[in-house]
């Protein structure tokens, strides 16, 4: 093959990127492509993460000797009008796991039929591929993470790949590969996206794997990866984390994180609603409309302390300690019974590493409308403040109000003296736990 196109989605990366590293052997010329999609909604946050991202893979190619073409528009006609462009004899692409992605990707390849031009599609968006384990009483996903954990420990994963050592784009007359497709691009603004970050961030996490069990949950000594991000965009590989994490001290907990992404990941792709319905067809649902209330969750007043940390955490970071989702989404759809659509729509808009499968998976979890075997369970979130932040270092880090709060009662500021809480900027729970 002699030019062959790569269109980057979720997969922003030159380590491990099995379409790239295919690319690369098959074509003697390859023009590396990103579209930037209008349909795909993303806030001020996530648009200057994936600039660092789309700046890092651009830097990346350009010291392989290519380049990253970035326009904008439908992927679909946007990649088959490169490909004609430069004589592609073919398009590599990663597959993702959303409706979206899939209807994007079925697009794609009656649009490179109908043109005589090759789609591969290549895995590396999940450790083990969405459709590569089926229940052994029938079914075409697991519903229950435990057999899931048991089956993706067994499955051989895929051997990770190194990057590509050199790339070289096609000789092409200035109209056929214009040099505003290439243009450059400032570094992200805040540095904080992209591959080399993100993997700089992976050697410096391993060696604390060790007291991963003990500590993931300390909300405030904030000991988990923060590689969620990076895995989202693709700017690390799962399958090269999971397998770098593979053997050392304390691995198997974080690597168990890694498989729980993969289990929503392939209970999206078998239940494609999963944003918008009920998982659980029994599920009873009959939630409230309190709109003040969702409104001061989402602003971090709810008068629960814990509560109110994570979700200012969220608003100021774009990111959550995992806990702290646990908690607020319970405080919201348990205590409050605002809907969990409601919940994991706001979170999808800021958080950094929202996507389909997990967001929504674990919202469904927490509602008890999803894949919980105990679907009635919920957070007392005062009790899970006490445990996981019993200095309330995280309140206060996140909630300043109660910075002057001593004691358990940062967990609890409706327990103090009358004369104390009114000095208190602070508002009274909405729903007292």
């Amino acid at each position: 093959m002699k030019v062959a196109v790569v269109l980057f989605t979720r997969d922003l990366r030159v380590h491990d990127n099995p379409a790239l590293s295919a690319a690369a052997r098959a074509a003697e010329r390859v023009v590396p492509l990103f579209v930037h999609d209008p349909a795909i909604r993303a806030g001020e946050r996530r648009r200057r993460f994936l600039d660092g991202c789309l700046a890092d893979l651009k830097a990346s190619l350009r010291r392989r000797g290519a380049d990253l073409a970035e326009l904008r528009g439908d992927p679909v006609t946007e990649a088959v009008r490169v490909a004609k462009a430069v004589g592609a004899e073919g398009i590599g692409l990663a597959t993702d796991v959303s409706g979206y992605a899939r209807h994007r990707e079925r697009r794609l390849r009656q649009a490179c039929d109908a043109e005589r031009i090759a789609l591969k599609t290549f895995p590396g968006v999940t450790v083990v591929p969405p459709d590569a384990l089926r229940p052994s009483g029938g079914g075409d996903h697991y519903k229950v993470f435990t057999p899931y954990w048991r089956a993706w420990q067994a499955q051989r994963h895929r051997e990770v790949e190194g990057a590509p050592r050199t790339l070289r784009l096609p000789d092409a007359p200035p109209d056929a590969l214009p040099a505003s497709w290439f243009a450059d691009r400032p570094a992200g603004q805040d540095g904080a996206g992209g591959e080399s970050a993100g993997r700089r961030r992976l050697t410096a996490w391993l060696p604390q794997l060790s007291g991963y069990e003990d500590d993931h949950d300390a909300m405030a000594a904030d000991r988990t990866s923060r590689l969620s991000p990076y895995l989202h965009f693709g700017c690390v590989s799962p399958g090269e984390v999971a397998a770098r994490a593979a053997g050392r001290p304390g691995a198997e907990p974080f690597v168990r994180q890694l498989c729980w992404r993969d289990f929503y990941q392939q209970v999206l792709y078998g239940f494609p609603d999963l944003r918008h319905q009920a998982y659980r067809s029994t599920a009873q649902e009959a939630w409230r409309d309190e709109s003040d209330a969702l409104q001061a969750w989402r602003e971090g007043h709810t008068g629960v302390p814990v509560v109110d940390a994570g979700m200012r955490q969220l608003l100021t970071e774009g990111w959550m300690h995992n806990r702290a989702r646990l908690i607020t989404a319970s405080y919201l759809t348990k205590h409050l019974g605002v809907d969990w659509r409601a919940g994991g729509d706001h979170f999808f808009d800021l958080l950094l590493d929202a996507d389909v499968g997990n967001n929504y998976g674990n919202w469904q979890w927490v509602a008890g409308t999803g894949n919980d075997t105990k679907p009635y369970r919920r957070f007392n979130p005062v009790r899970q403040g006490h445990r996981f932040d019993p200095q309330g270092d995280y309140v206060r880090r996140y909630v300043p109000e109660l910075a002057g709060v001593e004691g358990r009662a940062v967990h609890e500021p409706w327990t103090l003296p009358e004369a104390r809480r009114r000095q208190l900027d602070y508002p009274a729970p909405l729903v007292l736990p």
